[in-house]
């Protein structure tokens, strides 16, 4: 007879995608119910096609535990959203079993759905551990050969000879079309489950491997700070002597550029800052208290007044205002955005600031010409630019891993006016409790105690 013999999905509690297993469960429940179809339909085929008497009271029961297995299996996986590996050797062990009995009730050995045996054999040879494999082998050789010996026989016509029109050769037939069948429908969707699996897999290999590319940059940037502290100290007391100088001070013209390139030597040293924060190192180094609303009207003042823009729209929909500490990595990430808009869009560009729930969201929107699909797809990846440069797309990559930090998150999309781009629009979306300055003071006020106690 026709058995449910399709199992569960090759999760166990060790396997890092657990959907995967979820997703061959739900199959196997559906492919269960077309198997007690089938076993229904081929008990009514034998008794009223072919006349052949079968004992029904005994099939029925086990077709009734069959039934209620697969109604028991979706309640429990339903709420269990993975399948360890003696799960699914239990439910294997429990298709072998309806088999046995169906097949003891109906012929024994003899029975050409016998055959489904093997079935079981190479599903748990895809599916389970080696241990389990070899198991479930010596169980189902045991069974078939235990029903060689007992058995309920069926009166079956002598036909062997009639080839393609004999019984049993009929029912060889059917077994063989039904094991093909279940096995390319059930081998095809389980492996296209293990390679979401592997896909989902390879992401987070890809995210471990971004981060180690920033733990490496962090140390670089480390090491290029420490490195250009020291010269850059020195050009600073260098310009201030300067500046103090009769020969310099009396001249404006030398003191405008003495001016200037002090502006730009302390730029300097807000990019190297802002680098090595972005890079990875500990949040809280040159932090400022401040207010949520002050800090983003300060950034979008200075980039209004030091950047080469047109038009520059800050809009601030923010109610009510909260104390925050920023440091210069969350600056940084901001300031990134607003200059890689910059660079597509210089005549115009906005940055509105507006708070959902517990979360600050920033949106910067700009009219250049958008995201190419590619880069859409790669927001976040390193070296991902179209601007033909060494080191492009790291601006990007730092803002996605400074927000990812901080348990937030970065997306981008396109703009479509009247069927044409019409600019880009970058969201950043950062959890309240990551800057709230009564969190760190809670969390301070925490690990106080706890010294206190530790004390005491």
């Amino acid at each position: 007879m026709i058995d449910s013999v399709i199992p569960p999905g090759p999760e166990t509690a060790h396997t890092p995608d657990r959907a995967a297993g979820h997703k061959n469960m739900l199959q196997l429940i559906q492919l269960r119910w077309i198997a007690v179809f089938g076993q229904i339909t081929t008990i009514i085929v034998v008794i009223f096609g072919f006349d052949i008497q079968l004992p029904l009271p005994h099939m029925l029961e086990v077709l009734a535990c069959l039934i209620a297995f697969n109604i028991g299996s979706h309640l429990r996986w339903h709420e269990r959203p993975f399948v360890t590996n003696r799960e699914l050797f239990l439910a294997l062990l429990v298709d072998v079993a309806t088999l046995t009995a169906q097949l003891y009730l109906s012929g024994g050995a003899s029975n050409p759905f016998a055959f489904l045996y093997l079935l079981q054999v190479i599903l748990s040879a895809v599916l389970l551990e080696t241990w389990s494999t070899w198991t479930i082998v010596c169980i189902t050789g045991l069974c078939f050969a235990g029903l060689s010996q007992f058995f309920m026989p069926l009166s079956l016509p002598p036909d062997h000879d009639e080839g393609l029109f004999s019984l049993y050769v009929e029912g060889m037939l059917i077994s063989f079309l039904l094991i093909a069948s279940l096995l390319a429908i059930f081998i095809t969707r389980i492996s296209s489950n293990r390679r979401a699996g592997d896909a989902q897999l390879a992401a987070l290999r890809q995210r471990a491997a971004e981060e180690d590319h920033i733990v490496r940059m962090g140390l670089l940037a480390s090491g290029a700070a420490h490195e250009l502290g020291t010269p850059l100290a020195t050009l600073a007391v260098i310009l201030g002597d300067w500046r103090r100088m009769p020969e310099f001070s009396s001249n404006p013209v030398l003191i405008e550029e003495i001016s200037e390139m002090q502006i730009q030597l302390q730029r300097c040293k807000t990019i190297v800052s802002g680098v090595l924060l972005s890079a990875g190192e500990a949040r809280g180094e040159s932090s400022v208290k401040t207010t949520l609303n002050t800090f983003l009207g300060d950034i979008a003042e200075e980039f209004r007044t030091t950047r080469p823009i047109v038009a520059f729209d800050y809009r601030n929909l923010i109610e009510h205002d909260m104390p925050v500490a920023f440091d210069s990595a969350l600056k940084q990430m901001i300031c990134n955005v607003l200059d890689n808009a910059l660079e597509a869009s210089p005549r115009w560009l906005s940055l509105t600031a507006a708070r959902e729930a517990d979360e600050l969201i920033l949106s910067v929107d700009d009219t250049g010409p958008g995201f190419v699909p590619s880069m859409l797809d790669q927001i976040g990846k390193p070296y991902q630019s179209t601007k033909a440069k060494t080191g492009g797309g790291l601006g990007l990559f730092f803002v996605v891993n400074v927000a990812r930090k901080l348990g937030g998150a970065v997306t981008a999309h396109n703009r479509v006016e009247n069927g044409h781009v019409a600019g880009a629009t970058v969201r950043l979306t950062l959890p309240l409790s990551a800057i709230s300055l009564e969190s760190e003071n809670t969390a301070v006020e925490e690990d106080s105690h706890k010294e206190e106690r530790h004390a005491d």
